[in-house]
């Protein structure tokens, strides 16, 4: 075993006993071996076949805990890509309208149109509205002639408050008996967790994985400085572009399903990063366990504090997020000093 997979054991190993937890904790505590039971009899029995027990293991609390772990390592992977090709330590999918295109695109499904296209009607809607953001920063951009990390940061922020103004509009305009529900939806939640969707989350994690490892030597050249990478025979500026693009994809997928979930992606690299360092080979995977653990452990946490109720898991996110930042900030301050 190499020196990055003894790293990773530890983490691997919290991983799963935080999706244990995450598949027998809920309303009705079940044990671990009627948990496991469940799950194998699911796999093999037909919706008419399955007993309550089997419905709530494996049509509810299993795809859920997957759903957190897949798209929680999907935003963080997200995150040290958009921080390496941007040199800031502060990207995220939010800081670029990402996240708020999507958001208008389900908020105006949520209080306009309804659901016309059935159960995938508001992902649709979302990963369409993420698209259109990620496509507008792209055009200002280029319309600019420049890739510079500033350039596409200030665009990101301009396209951000634009849709964040959409959306507020359509939540004043629109039917207030949907409030709830947009409220619910914009700050983050795994209740549209289905088989069904499954695939789409997983294939917007294996897009920004792939992709960023395939290309991990030259985001390695990024964290040098563009003149440097350029001399290596680096396409920086096509480089720039293409790992937005993907990172806005991924985003959007993982948006359509889960909502608005911050401060996942502003997170993780600099936990990833202090664990095994800045080169993107050994840190892309850590910030994917880091991140499938974070969320997990996140959506846990909004099951606990309102018991039984539920929190939006992005309530949970952004207050571990807040204070994340405010330690960030005092480190910062301290090395300077």
């Amino acid at each position: 075993m190499g020196r990055l997979g003894l790293m990773l054991l530890p983490g691997a190993a919290i991983l799963v006993a935080l999706l244990l937890v995450s598949t027998i904790y809920g309303t009705t505590s079940i044990p671990v071996s009627d948990a496991f039971g469940a799950i194998g009899l699911g796999i093999g029995l037909n919706d008419g076949d399955m007993s309550p027990l089997h419905r709530i293991v494996f049509d509810l609390r299993l795809p859920r805990t997957l759903f957190a772990a897949v798209i929680g390592a999907g935003l963080g992977i997200v995150g040290v890509v958009l921080q390496t090709t941007t040199r800031n330590d502060l990207a995220d999918p939010f800081l670029f309208g990402l996240s708020s295109g999507a958001a208008a695109g389900a908020v105006f499904v949520i209080t306009v149109t309804g659901d016309i296209l059935g159960f995938w009607t508001l992902p649709l809607a979302a990963f369409c509205g993420g698209l259109v953001a990620s496509g507008i920063v792209l055009a200002l951009v280029h319309g600019l002639r420049t890739s510079a990390p500033e350039k596409l940061i200030l665009a990101g922020l301009a396209v951000s408050f634009l849709f964040s103004a959409i959306t507020n509009y359509l939540i004043f305009a629109g039917d207030s008996r949907a409030a709830h529900s947009v409220i619910f939806w914009m700050l983050g939640g795994l209740g549209l967790a289905r088989w069904e969707t499954f695939p789409l989350v997983s294939t917007g994690l294996f897009l920004i994985l792939i992709y960023s490892l395939y290309r991990s030597r030259w985001l390695d050249a990024l964290l040098i400085g563009d003149l440097t990478a350029a001399t290596w025979g680096v396409p920086v500026h096509g480089l720039r572009y293409s790992m937005f693009f993907v990172a806005a994809l991924a985003t959007a997928v993982f948006v359509s399903v889960a909502g608005v979930i911050g401060f996942v992606g502003l997170m993780v690299p600099h936990i990833a990063r202090g664990i095994v360092g800045p080169l993107h080979r050994q840190l892309l995977p850590t910030a994917a366990i880091v991140g499938a653990g974070l969320l997990t452990g996140s959506d846990i946490l909004s099951r606990l504090l309102l018991a039984p109720q539920e929190l939006p898991v992005g309530i949970v996110t952004t207050s571990i997020g807040s204070v994340f930042v405010f330690l960030l900030l005092q480190k910062t301050a301290s090395a300077k000093s």
